[in-house]
Parts: structure tokens; sequence; C-alpha cells
């Protein structure tokens, strides 16, 4: 982690002592794309040797997908456990969750599976928090069920719903009306 700190720096400062002309501006883009490598790699560390390390996604079984998003401790994991018989991590502080939890409930002979992901925090459309990983693994879900906790203000309602949105899902709107005609070619 601090080689990479060490290295951004760097670069960084190559970048500053570079001249901008004709003749630099394939050198700087070189060291943008580096530059831009390197911070993703500070977000999403690379896991040692030995294939993927622990991912988001979990593979889709059944009829439909649901997933429980919202703040860190406000519940998810309990509901999770308590509809599906699932044991997910339980604890008095934040970030229990660290990866996606899956569950399977049947309701009148569908299979739905239940997704307990990590709570996100305010920024998380941006990175923050490892929140676009989460997020994404709620836009593969056919429903995204916020979990609130009562004690805390309406106000992290929107916060959520506005991280959710940022990241270009539509909530409780309906789908874009989109027709198709086919051209007919002129003979």
């Amino acid at each position: 982690m601090a080689d990479i700190v060490r290295r951004i720096e760097e670069i960084e400062a190559e970048m500053a002592r570079t001249q901008k002309n004709k003749a630099t501006a394939h050198h700087l883009g070189l060291l943008k794309a580096k530059l831009a490598k390197l911070r993703r790699e500070l977000i999403t560390p690379k896991t040692a040797g030995g294939g993927p390390g622990e991912g988001f996604d979990v593979a889709k079984t059944g009829d439909a997908r649901i997933g429980f998003i919202g703040f860190p401790s406000v519940g998810k994991s309990t509901l999770l456990t308590n509809l599906a018989g699932v044991y997910s991590e339980v604890a008095a502080y934040e970030f229990t969750t660290l990866t996606t939890v899956p569950g399977v409930v049947r309701y009148k002979g569908a299979k739905i599976q239940l997704l307990d992901l990590p709570g996100i925090i305010e920024g998380a459309k941006d990175g923050k928090g490892r929140g676009r990983q989460v997020i994404a693994v709620g836009r593969t879900c056919n429903l995204l069920l916020i979990i609130l906790d009562v004690l805390k203000p309406l106000e992290h309602k929107r916060i959520i719903e506005r991280e959710i949105e940022g990241f270009g899902i539509r909530l409780n709107k309906q789908p874009p009306n989109i027709h198709l005609k086919r051209k007919r070619k002129a003979v």
C-alpha cells in the first residue's frame, strides 16, 4: 500500500516537472495511464496469486434476485438470517459484512435469491468505501430493498437513493418506452 502511494507521488512529481507540448504529449499520456492504474489498485488492491479473491458478485440462482442495501449496521444481515435461515455474521460494530452473503427463500413455488450486501456510505457512487462494487451487484438485482435504521433521520433514505441513482439505477420509475420501427429500403 505504501509502495503504491510512493509510486503515485513519483509519477505526479514527474508530470509536474514535464513541460507540456507536442513532443511530451505521448509521455504525459503514458504517465496519466500509469497514475490511473495505480489509483485503481489503491481502491481495489490486487489479490495474491492463487486465483481471484473474495468477490462481491455471486452466481445468480432462482427466479428473482433481491438485494438488501443500506448503511452499515441497519439490520440487513439480521433480516437475511431470519428470512432465509442463512448465517450472516452480526456484530456490534459497523462493516461486519465485507462481501455479499447470498440466501434463498421459496415463495409460492418460486425460488428467490436474497443478497445481503455490505453497507454503503455517502460517496459510494464515487468509489468511497468499495461502494461502486456493492452498487454494481445491486444493479444485477430484480429488486433493491433499502434497509433503514428507524432511529436515524429520514435523510438517510434520500442519501441512499442519491447514491443508487448516481450509479444509473432508476428507482421507482417505469422503464423507458422504447419502440422499434423497421425501415423499408428504397427501391
